[in-house]
């Protein structure tokens, strides 16, 4: 066995890292609280809670690097490795950017990335005056933790202040306008060692219920200029965080413009489609970025798309008849709301894709 990575975290941005890991000739080795996370299938396992300083330093025991697959490892987990000599990248400074949305959009701003209108709310008085600055509609959410629609309440009118103080009050929270967007989309970032950096096309996203079902790449008619703004963005970023490997940044398209939503230090579920879709996939880049290595070509390969498999899986069979289909099992048990896997499908061109996605059955 090769160097081994050691990542913070075993679900299946884990798995999927490991198995672009391994051709290279890579082992790895995990954290997770859960016994049955799904990475545990390509290298060791500890099982205990991404806090437990001591569980994490056996798994960081003579790896090459650490990394993790989550933004809400615990920072101080993350230091507790460098203090005792392990290399941990991304660094940790991006976990305390990600871990709180109004230290994240502040820093935004603080760079020249234009966000929608936000204000930190810590009481209710503190709630009454962020509408009062902001006004309806916005977007009341908690400052840590929530994802995938979790932890957040749209505010339309007054009336609907009282519910979501009592739903999310209580702990720090941040009031966001809620932006008439067009589209949202997201640029993928890599960025090596040495500060080489390079940058997959934008990505058109749709959700539902707060959680990302599909993904198209390149997005269908983003401007020359969209794309360069989008990079300029995701670089002020990176330079300043001296960040080393994938960075995700989600963005709100309004007219040309992009309003920067949150960033992801890690790799990526829009980014999925670059498995099949891209030179390099954002999985193998990563650990090219984060181990010292040469970073391979972002560029597209055709047009793809992404679509999660909410819940359950659909008939493997039923999608790999379709020309271009890649079917992915996460080895996660079915639940409402939860990701399961994905089926990524790759086509010569748009037509040709629109054409497969509607061959599949799932619905993107």
């Amino acid at each position: 066995m090769g160097d081994v990575v050691a990542v913070l975290g075993g679900g299946q941005l884990g798995r999927m890292l490991a198995l672009a890991g391994v051709p290279l000739g890579l082992g790895f080795r995990f954290l997770d609280p859960t016994a049955e996370a799904p990475a545990g299938a390509l290298g060791p396992l500890v099982v205990g809670e991404l806090g437990d300083t001591e569980a994490a330093a056996r798994v960081a025991d003579g790896a090459a690097v650490v990394t993790y697959e989550w933004e809400g490892v615990p920072a101080d987990t993350a230091r507790s490795l460098e203090s005792r000599g392990a290399t941990v990248l991304p660094p940790p400074g991006a976990l305390d950017v990600a871990q709180d949305r109004v230290a994240e959009k502040t820093l935004f701003r603080r760079l020249g990335i234009a966000t929608p209108d936000f204000a930190p709310v810590d009481d209710r008085a503190g709630l009454d005056d962020a509408v009062h600055a902001i006004d309806l509609p916005a977007v009341l959410k908690t400052r840590r933790g929530g994802y995938d629609g979790k932890g957040q309440r749209v505010l339309t009118k007054s009336g609907d202040l009282g519910d979501a103080w009592r739903e999310l009050g209580g702990r720090p929270l941040i009031l966001e306008q809620l932006v008439p967007f067009e589209r949202e989309v997201s640029v993928l970032a890599v960025r090596g060692r040495d500060g080489a950096t390079a940058y997959w096309p934008l990505v058109e996203n749709e959700h539902r219920d707060g959680i990302l079902r599909t993904s198209r790449a390149p997005a269908a008619g983003a401007a020359e200029g969209t794309q360069a703004t989008a990079e300029t963005y995701a670089e002020r970023v990176l330079d300043e965080l001296d960040y080393v490997g994938v960075l995700a940044i989600e963005l709100f398209q309004v007219g040309p413009d992009l309003l920067a939503n949150e960033l992801a230090p890690r790799v990526h579920n829009s980014g999925h489609w670059t498995i099949e879709g891209a030179v390099t996939s954002q999985f193998e880049n990563h650990l090219r970025a984060i181990l010292g290595w040469p970073l391979g070509s972002t560029a597209p390969v055709g047009a793809s798309a992404m679509v999660n498999c909410i819940g359950a899986l659909p008939d493997r069979a039923a999608v790999l008849a379709i020309p271009g289909a890649h079917f992915h099992d996460y080895q996660k048990a079915p639940r409402p709301g939860r990701k399961v896997g994905h089926v990524s499908v790759t086509a010569p061109d748009d037509g040709t894709l629109a054409e497969r996605l509607a061959m599949l059955p799932v619905s993107p």
